[in-house]
């Protein structure tokens, strides 16, 4: 007796156990990859091509570190700048000299900081950058004090300030020495002393 032949291409029933099983004549699917359960990396934030953390300094070099200050011990920048202070101090002390006609205590002090001061902030606080702050700012009250006489014998003599210094500068260095006091002397030691504090406050 034979047995009942089934027919062709009939529907296959489902295979219990792996899914991935291959069914009679056809491929067998492909396996999923990757880690679907895994870690995924984490989404890129910030800058892209900035350093990370942990990584080292770019370029094989240590962490950035800041400079060191530079020093300043330049002697002759700083007499120069000293020189060139104490010209312009000097001219201001005097203008405001001749305008009220009379001398300000303050501005001599004045004067002296400023040129300490300028010169031990460009040249460092070299005791001879100080000694030649000090003796440039005594310059500076001197030249001063003649531009102050030479404004006043200009308006007491109505002739022009440019024709008093360079034609009467005489007559200026004159009246100086005949107006000196004590008061005159003691405003030299008043710019030196403003001076060595300008010099010590800049360094």
């Amino acid at each position: 007796m034979s047995q009942p032949v089934q027919p062709p291409n009939q529907p296959q029933q489902p295979v219990e156990g792996n899914p991935y099983a291959g069914q009679p004549g056809q491929p067998a699917p492909a396996a999923p990859t990757g880690t679907p359960y895994g870690q995924q990396p984490p989404a890129p934030t910030g800058n892209p091509y900035g350093q990370q953390p942990g990584q080292g300094a770019p370029f094989g070099g240590g962490a950035p570190f800041a400079p060191a200050p530079p020093v300043r011990n330049n002697i002759l920048l700083g007499v120069a700048v000293a020189l060139g202070a104490a010209i312009v101090a000097g001219i201001l002390y005097g203008v405001i000299a001749g305008s009220i006609e009379r001398e300000v205590g303050y501005a001599a002090v004045g004067v002296g900081f400023l040129v300490g001061f300028a010169a031990s902030k460009v040249g460092g606080s070299h005791p001879a950058i100080i000694a030649a702050s000090a003796v440039f700012s005594i310059g500076a009250v001197y030249l001063g004090q003649l531009i102050g006489i030479s404004m006043i014998l200009s308006d007491l003599a109505q002739i022009p300030f440019s024709e008093v210094v360079g034609d009467h500068f005489d007559t200026v260095t004159k009246a100086w020495s005949e107006e000196a006091d004590f008061m005159t002397y003691v405003f030299f030691a008043i710019g030196a002393i403003g001076a060595i504090g300008g010099a010590k406050k800049a360094g």
